[in-house]
């Protein structure tokens, strides 16, 4: 598959691109920055192209991270949907997870809310959203911090970060605030997808003696099941990498991507489920000779898939993708674009529309003052 470059929707000083797909198709929304104020921005990839850009929401008062990426989602019902991060302190950089809707394509958004009530002064982010089955109504992952409040007194004493999940009816009434696993990695995106046995989520947990593996647990019945390793790649390490699963799902069939590294050597892995996510396959290597991960991944209609990932050799990063099937067969991999590695290009992203393909990766812009700008790009699936 070759890709090409196409204009993006994006304007300047733009980064932390998003796909969410829809039944319209594919919402794509990106952050820019207009002096002191960040705009939540989004488009929809159509038959014609990019639909114009509209703001979602927009503050000075926001927290910006190359990792934690707000979005823009559209619901069965066309409901858009929007989250993003709001300062409470930035001397411990505290924040809350602020969520808006509209119901009328975007042109007004409802007050926006919390799905978190503890009132603490604690990171509250790296949220999944999805719509709950058959109800035209959402559900919310997200890492929270309310037990790991900073002590000034005792700074290395940094308590846990849970997994905890909201729901809302259709009258946007909170029904659910639970928690899912008391511990994971502190600031490893979160993902979401639902299958045809309900809500699954993914996320890097983190064991009483620092071994940071991936995991999964699921909504049966109302309750999240015990969360439960995809692989058992056993990586130990006393700190966040700050690299967090994908997750792809169509019926019970679901594919996983993820980050690990082995023997002072990251890799990227991908590995496939056909029992929504009950048990997995044997993992699938990605990259060729060396990985950065920042992993992303479609699953395809024949039950293949598209997996994306930084690759890093000779030291040179690029962002790449290749085809995948559950045999473990991989077709060549295709360079989208270099990227610089750093935190500042941040997560580069695929989604997918029918037959097309589209990516998305932050460069930097046209001028030389440093600031970031958007690229996409699109393919034909065969």
């Amino acid at each position: 598959m070759t890709v090409q470059r196409v204009v993006p929707p994006a304007g300047a000083n733009s980064s932390e691109p998003q796909f969410m797909s829809s039944p319209r198709g594919l919402v794509f929304s990106w952050v820019e920055r207009t002096g002191t104020t960040t705009l939540l921005k989004f488009s929809e990839r159509t038959a014609s192209g990019w639909s114009a850009s509209m703001t979602a929401a927009s503050g000075d008062d926001w927290f910006l991270s190359y990792a934690d990426v707000p979005s823009v989602m559209r619901m069965s019902n066309g409901t858009l949907v929007a989250q993003w991060l709001q300062t409470i302190d930035p001397r411990t950089e505290a924040y809350n997870l602020r969520i808006s809707y509209s119901q009328d394509d975007g042109k007004t958004w409802a007050p926006s809310f919390l799905p978190h009530h503890d009132g603490t002064s604690t990171q509250h982010g790296f949220a999944s959203m999805v719509e709950l089955p058959g109800s035209n109504t959402l559900g919310v992952v997200w890492l929270d911090g309310r037990d790991s409040e900073f002590d000034f007194d005792h700074p290395q004493t940094s308590g846990r970060m849970a997994l905890r999940y909201a729901a809302f009816d259709a009258g946007w009434k909170q029904t659910v605030d639970v928690e899912i696993d008391p511990k994971v990695c502190e600031c490893c995106p979160t993902t979401a997808v639902v299958t045809s046995d309900g809500i699954l989520a993914a996320f890097r947990d983190r064991s009483d003696d620092e071994v940071r593996d991936i995991a999964v647990s699921r909504l049966e019945g109302g309750t999240w099941t015990t969360p439960a390793a995809v692989h058992a790649d056993n990586w130990k390490l006393d700190f966040c990498p700050v690299n967090g699963p994908m997750l792809s799902a169509r019926g019970r069939d679901v594919v996983v991507t993820w980050f690990t590294v082995t023997n002072d050597q990251g890799q990227a892995y991908a590995a496939f489920s056909s029992d929504a996510g009950r048990s997995w396959g044997a993992p699938i290597r990605l990259d060729d000779g060396g990985s950065l991960g920042r992993t992303d991944v479609e699953l395809l209609d024949d039950g293949s898939a598209v997996a994306s990932w930084v690759e890093y050799a000779d030291g040179k990063s690029d962002f790449r993708f290749r085809r995948i099937d559950r045999s473990g067969a991989r077709s060549m991999p295709v360079n989208v674009a270099p990227v610089t590695g750093g935190r500042a290009t941040g997560y580069p992203r695929i989604g997918r529309r029918g037959d097309e393909l589209v990516l998305s990766w932050t460069d930097s812009g046209p001028g030389e003052d440093g600031t970031l700008q958007i690229q996409t790009a699109v393919g034909r699936l065969p």
